[in-house]
This record gives C-alpha cells, structure tokens and sequence, in this order.
C-alpha cells in the first residue's frame, strides 16, 4: 500500500479525529504507534515551536485518515535543552519506559550527532529532522540514522553555484565555531574553489554559537577587505551581525551569501532592518503557487492563525515520511522500519523525496534566492526551488567518507 499526502487530505476532510496529546496518554496505548520526539523547545522555540506545529498538522491528517496500519499514532515529546547528553538519556527513557518505535526530530547538530551514536551503538531507528552537519549521514552514519532536510553540503553547494557566477574573487566566512558552522565553510568553500579556482579565502571568522560579540566580529572582517563574505549565523547572532554590519558599512558594494538567511524564524525578527540583496537560502511560504504547498499552507493557516516556517514544513514532512515509512514495512520492528526507509519515497509540500540508500540522506531540496524589504518586512525574490538530488557527491565521494557498516 503507497501512503500519499493526497490520499490523507481526502480521509482528513471526510473525518475528524482529535490529535493526541504531544507527551500525553491515549486511551487505547494498544491501538498506537508511539514516536519519540526529541528537540530544543526551550532553547531555540523560534524554530522548534513551528516545527511542532508541522508535526501536530501532519498527525491530525494522518489519524484523520485511518492511521497506519490500523492504529493511530502517538507523538511522546520531550525537551533536551540543547544537551547532547540530555537527549541521550531522554532517548533511553523514550525507548525503555515510553516503549516508542522510533525517535525523531532534534535541531542543533552537536544533538543530532550525539543521538545518531546512540541509534547505532543500540540499534534504534532515528530519523533526524533537522540537524546539519554532514557527519550525520556520512563521517559518522550508520544503519539506524536518517536525515530528512537538506544537509549543509546541499544548501552550501546551491548557494556556492550561485555565488561562482559573481565576479568576486577576495572572500571571508563567518560561522559559528560548532559541527554545523564548520561543515557550512568547509562545504562553500570546497564546491566554490571547484567551480572557481581563482577565488581565495582571506579570513575566517569563528564566534562561538549565540555568543557573538559582533562589532569585533565585522571589525575584523572589514580589515580583510574582502569582495564577498559568506554568513553562517542564525536566530539572534544573526540579528546582532546585520545590524553591525550596516551600521559600518560593512555589506556595502559586496555580495553577501546567507546560509539559512531567508528563513521566516530568522528574517522576519529583523522586519525593515533585513539585509537587501543577499543571496540565500530560504522559505518564500507566500509565493510557493504549487497545489501541494497551497493546501498544506491552507491547512497551517487555518490551523494556527499564522504563516508556516521552514520548521513548521519540516516538522510535517518529518511525519509523513515516518507514516509512509510505516506503511511499507507493514511493522514496527526495527530492521523491518530500517530496511523501509532505504529508498523510501514519498509526495510532500515541497515535492517528491526519498531517502538514498548509499548514505540516507533525503533528496528534500531548498529554496535560493535574495533577499529584499516589502511594507517594512524581510522577503525572498528571484527565488527557485532546488532538487536536493542534484546537490551532493558521487557516489564514490560518498563511499570513501561513510562507514561500511
């Protein structure tokens, strides 16, 4: 049996089921499928908060339309505050005391990293939303993780291919000193030196994650007097960089290359002070014309009240690859559910995805684009969707960094 979207939207408006409550009890425990979920709530809801939202939509169609395999599912929700070893514990618990298939979700990538030893150390089945590093699926992989969002090579080889075509040869970086930032630089820079090997890199900045001290941080970038600087920052070490930045003059006459930087979480706290002309990677939820983004936007907002983020659409396709996954193994054994998400493909908002079999990372693509200021708010323009599958290694790259087993 193929799970589709389509097939729940048209269950979902014939039938109305309450969700279960996020980290609450069901009546009937014998009739559900429960998943863990583990994410930073706490220490970034900006992103997390709308994750949840997506889950919670994505779920109430899902039940709405019968369940998987006759049962409904069940989200147990707990909060790792951003600790790797937080979210470890709270995995055993998940497993041992809440009996959950499965976990899912996580944000940071030092997080995700920490739970993607422990699914192959004990044999568990995690499904990382959203974490970045690249070591995830590939330097530290194994058989029991999987990544849905696009990896930070991906985004960072969209936005190098776009960069390649400006005629700026000086660059700097700006990143923040963790897996994510490190994977961000080290992704942009390899894929811009391939496509052009006359660029050089003249700094490097490194301030440590939600502890920017951003006027030192653009001082010392404007004294390398760089043609172009690639930005990693997100949530308030963002805010802080851009508004540093303008006030002295930093972004003037360069091109500025944003990772993440078009995302509603992070541009719209910035309303008229966004930047203008950056080159990103982001969410356009209010352009996105496609049937599939229509209704799903249309469900969000009548859910909600309010636009989706890129979180709130993760955290939906998050859950249907999960009930697609569950419906091809037809169990909710461990290596019948591994085997089920090596190629598994599914219809989602954003288009059709599948997890690859070489290194388990999906094909979920990102939107490019720049960005500009409309009625006193941060938007993206001149913006396309990029295939995810067009934006990672050969094979044989993939083969050399990821673990045989």
């Amino acid at each position: 049996m193929t799970f589709t979207r389509r097939a729940v939207l048209a269950a979902a408006a014939a039938a109305i089921v309450a969700i279960p409550a996020l980290g609450g009890s069901v009546a009937h425990a014998a009739d559900t499928i429960k998943i863990g979920d583990i994410n930073s709530y706490k220490r970034l809801p900006a992103h997390t908060i709308p994750y949840k939202k997506g889950v919670e939509l994505a779920l109430k169609e899902i039940n709405a339309a019968g369940g998987v395999m006759g049962k409904q599912l069940e989200l147990v929700s707990r909060d790792d505050g951003g600790k790797p070893g937080e979210a470890v514990k709270i995995a055993e618990e998940l497993f041992a005391k809440d009996k959950v298939a499965l976990i899912s979700g996580s944000l940071f990538s030092h997080v995700g990293l920490a739970l993607t030893a422990f699914a192959g150390q004990n044999k568990k089945l995690y499904l990382a939303a959203e974490p970045l590093a690249d070591a995830l699926v590939w330097a530290k992989g194994n058989r029991y993780t999987f990544r849905l969002r696009p990896s930070t090579y991906m985004q960072a080889a969209m936005l190098a291919e776009q960069a390649a075509k400006n005629p700026a040869k000086r660059w700097a970086t700006i990143a923040p000193n963790y897996a994510y930032g490190k994977d961000a630089v080290a992704a942009f820079k390899k894929v811009l030196k391939q496509k052009r090997p006359d660029v050089e890199f003249v700094a490097e900045q490194w301030p440590g994650l939600f502890k920017i001290d951003a006027g030192a941080e653009v001082q010392a970038l404007a004294k390398a007097n760089p043609d172009a600087i690639y930005n990693v920052t997100f949530g308030g070490d963002l805010a802080k960089f851009v508004r540093e930045g303008k006030t002295r003059g930093l972004f003037k006459d360069k091109l500025v290359v944003g990772l993440l930087t078009g995302e509603p979480e992070y541009i719209d706290p910035l309303k008229d002070e966004a930047p203008e002309g950056w080159l990103v990677t982001g969410y356009p939820w209010q352009f996105i014309k496609t049937p599939e983004h229509k209704k799903f936007l249309d469900a969000y907002q009548g859910a909600y009240g309010e636009h989706p983020r890129i979180g709130s659409i993760v955290g939906y396709n998050t859950m249907l690859a999960i009930a697609a996954m569950l419906e091809k193994a037809g169990s909710t054994e461990t290596e019948k559910m591994v085997d089920a998400m090596k190629g598994l493909s599914f219809d989602s908002p954003t288009g059709p995805i599948t997890f690859r079999e070489i290194d388990h990372q999906s094909t979920m693509g990102a939107y490019v684009g720049r960005t500009a200021v409309k009625d006193g708010q941060g938007i993206m323009v001149d913006w396309t969707y990029e295939d995810g599958a067009n934006y990672l290694p050969p094979d044989d790259e993939v083969r050399k960094m990821r673990p045989t087993s």
